[in-house]
């Protein structure tokens, strides 16, 4: 029997969706032949998926033949993954919170992940600012955090996780799904982002400085920058970094956001945190 759109929906009916893991599993066969699609067009020799729930996309991913790596906090989620591809030599399994548990090394990778909507960001900012070699992302958001990522200077998405996203990677919205796309069915729409990195993107240093700098820049949207850096940097630092003070972050670009970056690490370090750079 055929069931939102999903050939087989027993693994899904077997694990019950657990609202503290912020699980709303995948049932749209197009979004997840579209997600697969795309995660195996990738050169890497390596695919790490992030939240594989009942293991929707994992079936078809191992069906490529590469080495699998799939991470998930969820103890009964994992039982059932390892029931379902214990048996299979490329599948490897690791329990934990993908915000904090050592990833595993080597690489290039191939990323996959139907994100919890309650722990998205983070995963996406330690795989942007850490050592992880990935090749190409293919990552499922809540629309409005999508939307974060690809806004532009002077709207009310930009932000820091724009700059930061927009620097490291390009990125291309594949498909956008409403609720029914999902089991539970959240509140909200969601959208798939394909990252592909980019040749310039800032070193892993300057990234990390780069988040530090948005955060005090971007603090408070409705002031100035002069204003958000009151009492640790001068109008005149600012401007020798190329930063226009009487100007609100919003609407500065994340080229000369990096610039800025650049020159603060250079001749006021003092600005950011010991474990920064």
């Amino acid at each position: 029997m055929v069931r939102w759109g999903v050939p087989d929906p027993s693994p899904i009916a077997r694990l019950r969706p657990k609202k503290a893991f912020g699980q709303n599993f995948l049932v749209n066969d197009g979004a997840i032949a579209t997600i697969v699609g795309a995660a195996v067009a990738s050169d890497a020799p390596r695919l790490l998926e992030i939240g594989p729930g009942p293991g929707v996309l994992t079936e078809r991913l191992l069906a490529d033949g590469r080495p699998l790596w799939a991470v998930d906090l969820d103890p009964e989620a994992c039982e059932l993954l390892q029931t379902r591809f214990g048996g299979c030599p490329q599948f490897h399994l690791l329990q934990g919170d993908a915000v904090r548990i050592p990833l595993p090394e080597g690489g290039p990778w191939s990323v996959i992940g139907n994100l919890p909507y309650n722990a998205a960001t983070p995963i996406l900012a330690r795989l942007l600012t850490e050592g992880v070699a990935w090749e190409r992302m293919v990552l499922m958001f809540q629309l409005e955090v999508a939307q974060k990522l690809m806004g532009i200077p002077g709207t009310k998405a930009y932000g820091p996780l724009s700059v930061l996203a927009q620097l490291c990677a390009r990125l291309t919205r594949l498909v956008k799904l409403g609720p029914g796309s999902f089991r539970p069915a959240p509140k909200v729409d969601s959208a798939v982002v394909l990252f592909e990195p980019r040749q310039d993107a800032p070193l892993l240093q300057e990234r990390r400085a780069l988040l530090q700098v948005l955060h005090r820049s971007f603090a408070h949207r409705r002031k100035t920058l002069a204003n958000n850096w009151q009492g640790v940097l001068s109008a005149e630092a600012l401007s020798k970094a190329g930063i226009t003070s009487a100007l609100r972050a919003e609407v500065i670009a994340p080229s000369a956001w990096l610039l800025a970056t650049r020159e603060l690490l250079n001749h006021h370090p003092e600005v950011f945190p010991s474990s920064c750079p």
